[in-house]
């Protein structure tokens, strides 16, 4: 080992934290979890689907949204122990191929809904996990 190699190790020893830490895996789940995950992507996915075709469609049915909600939300759980990359590469053409096959619009439109259903969800999850390390953060 180089000793630049050993001193990552070294310093996450010092700093109270294992190296093994640093790692993220997904632990396994109950059926229950996986169904609560799913159920809760879809409707994220769902709600933001419906406001991203709204934005750039103009004025479509909700359900529609909550139908295309259904691939990012199953590809999300089913590669739940892969790359994060992968998943949001794959969960990107689910949503492109589900966009285009709801709300029969032309690939260019399909590509600036999907572009916008990806902005929106980000913004929501990433508010969301902010205000979460915000309350874990209140005394008391």
């Amino acid at each position: 080992m180089t000793p630049a190699a050993t001193a990552v190790p070294a310093a996450a020893a010092t700093a109270g934290v294992a190296a093994t830490d640093a790692i993220v895996e997904p632990a396994t789940g109950t059926l229950l979890q996986y169904v609560a995950t799913f159920v809760g992507g879809w409707l994220l996915f769902g709600f933001t689907a419906h406001a991203a075709a709204t934005f750039v469609l103009g004025d479509v049915p909700w359900k529609r949204g909550f139908l295309v909600g259904l691939a990012p939300a199953v590809v999300t759980v089913a590669l739940v122990r892969f790359s994060p990359l992968l998943i949001v590469a794959i969960g990107l053409a689910a949503d492109f191929a589900a966009v285009h096959a709801v709300y029969r619009v032309r690939y260019r439109t399909t590509a600036f809904v999907v572009v916008m259903h990806y902005t929106v969800s980000l913004a929501l999850v990433l508010l969301g996990a902010n205000l979460l390390a915000l309350l874990g953060t209140a005394p008391g």
